[in-house]
């Protein structure tokens, strides 16, 4: 594991200590037994200060006796060493893995230049270190995706015939699988051909391959503020300058977007233009339009996020791709429509950037499961089906948690979305991040919006998705409820603030009504 840094922000420390909460016995073993294992795995490396008991308190939601009880027992195993006025320190004792010592850059004899962004080789992020955790009894609300794969998903792997004569290695992807997906494009209005499709192993995969390619240490990447977390790790680990552009209800600035690549000129520009996560939005046609045109007269590759582009709500027509508009990137998965288990992604490209990075592809894994890829093939064939079984269980989901939070939660809010998978919700008071830690110590994990903003802002939201059955749903918001009245502040304190133009920044200005009063 990656040492955190030699005096870690309390919020990262927090995101690596992931479910600590969640176990059994008093809080301060609890919160001791995972700082030792972080202690131990070489994370929290010898010489590491700490956070001040005061900060990490507040950061973790508990009493400062709770800290103050966890660093005293680390102290007399040895681990830690407190001392007045120089603070709590990793003891030089404490064994840290071979490699991982105190100072060492990220890459053997690597020094970061000027300007360049932190590199990080894994992930803090609670979306996924939630995957990581141990099953327990805690509702994930944090990580969206479909609990359980459609019947039609058993049925193409229990008639699947595979090919013979065939080594099996296809680093761009299976003929048949890479025409599927040209030929989806070309449904939609994008004529595509098999040579601009590449299948990867899930969207993230091609987000990665991306970003291996195109970004170098210190290149700027325009994100939005907020944006999908995952792919803000993935510009970490390329040590790539986040350029970030605010979302608001209208989806993404594009003027200020505009403004961006015109004064950086940014190595790459990220953007999910249908149904963005995690606020919802749809970016209109004609600032979508005028975001390629600007992107591609600027000579900024744009990379459209297309994973939850299948995922509307109304019957009324979808909204064209970026891609019907000029030269975009677009990465698309079945993940969300068909299983997340199903790990077939693609990118869609001019067919000179698919090659390279098929080459690329070809370094880490020599190209995807065959037999998935013949099942995915399959699927796509007939996809109607199961995309419309998807949306009506999403339909469901949506407005029973929308009803659960109204009548259990009034004084949150949010805006009802128009497809997706997940709710932007607003807290009356304090901040996410907090919250959450109370949340999981009611055995629910929710995503804290401030992890999706390199602005810096979302402070007072959460992510929350619908993806799980009824019953489930009203469960986890009797616990987030229940979490709530231990959490919620004093009448007038507010601990949290977001700069303007964020979702949220003016009361005012909340996207989203109040859910008393709603109509579902």
């Amino acid at each position: 594991m990656k040492p955190i840094g030699h005096s870690p922000d309390p919020d990262d420390l927090v995101s690596r200590l992931g479910r600590w909460s969640a176990g059994r016995g008093p809080l301060y073993l609890l919160l001791a037994a995972r700082l030792r294992r972080l202690v131990d795995e070489g994370a929290l490396p010898p010489g590491t200060l700490l956070p001040p008991d005061r900060r990490l308190a507040k950061a973790l939601a508990v009493g400062r006796t709770t800290v103050v009880a966890a660093y005293d027992t680390l102290r007399q195993e040895g681990r830690l060493v407190r001392r007045q006025g120089s603070g709590t320190r990793v003891a030089r004792a404490a064994l840290a893995p071979e490699g991982r010592r105190t100072g060492e850059t990220s890459r053997a004899g690597e020094t970061p230049r000027t300007g360049e962004a932190p590199r990080v080789t894994e992930t803090s992020n609670p979306l996924f270190l939630h995957l990581l955790e141990a099953p327990d009894d805690v509702i994930l609300l944090s990580c969206a995706a479909p609990v359980e794969p459609p019947p039609e998903l058993a049925a193409a792997y229990r008639s699947l015939v595979l090919p013979g004569g065939d080594l099996g290695y296809h680093p761009a992807g299976l003929g048949v699988l890479r025409e599927a997906v040209a030929a989806r494009y070309a449904e939609r209005g994008v004529p595509t051909g098999p040579g601009q499709v590449l299948v990867t192993t899930g969207a993230q995969q091609g987000l990665s391959l991306l970003a291996r390619l195109l970004l170098a240490p210190g290149d700027g990447v325009l994100v939005e503020a907020p944006t999908y977390p995952g792919a803000l790790d993935l510009f970490r680990e390329a040590a790539a300058v986040p350029l970030p552009v605010a979302v608001g209800p209208g989806g993404l600035d594009v003027a200020e977007a505009v403004r961006v690549m015109e004064r950086h000129r940014p190595a790459l520009a990220y953007v999910v233009a249908r149904f963005q996560n995690p606020t919802g939005t749809v970016l209109p046609p004609l600032a979508g339009r005028r975001l390629v045109e600007a992107a591609n007269a600027l000579g900024v590759p744009l990379v459209d996020d297309e994973v939850l582009g299948d995922l509307a709500f109304g019957t009324a027509r979808e909204p064209r791709p970026l891609s019907a508009y000029g030269e975009v990137i677009a990465v698309g998965s079945l993940s969300k429509v068909v299983w997340g288990g199903l790990r077939i992604g693609w990118v869609r490209g001019p067919a000179s950037l698919i090659a390279r990075l098929a080459r690329l592809k070809a370094l880490h894994d020599l190209g995807c499961d065959v037999p998935s890829q013949l099942v995915a093939a399959r699927l796509l064939a007939d996809f109607a089906p199961v995309r419309a079984a998807r949306l009506h269980t999403l339909r469901a989901g949506h407005a029973h948690l929308r009803a659960e939070l109204a009548r259990l939660l009034p004084s949150w809010s949010c805006a009802p979305a128009t497809g997706g998978q997940t709710l932007w919700v607003r807290l009356p008071g304090g901040d996410g991040v907090s919250f959450a830690q109370v949340a999981l110590r009611h055995g629910v994990a929710v995503l804290p919006g401030a992890t999706t903003d390199a602005l810096g802002g979302s402070v007072r939201h959460l992510r929350l998705h619908f993806l799980l059955p009824l019953d489930v749903l009203t469960e986890a918001v009797r616990r987030l409820a229940a979490a709530w009245t231990e959490y919620a502040p004093a009448p007038g304190a507010e601990s949290g603030t977001e700069p303007d133009g964020q979702w949220g920044a003016n009361p005012d200005a909340e996207p989203g009504a109040s859910l008393q009063g709603i109509t579902l």
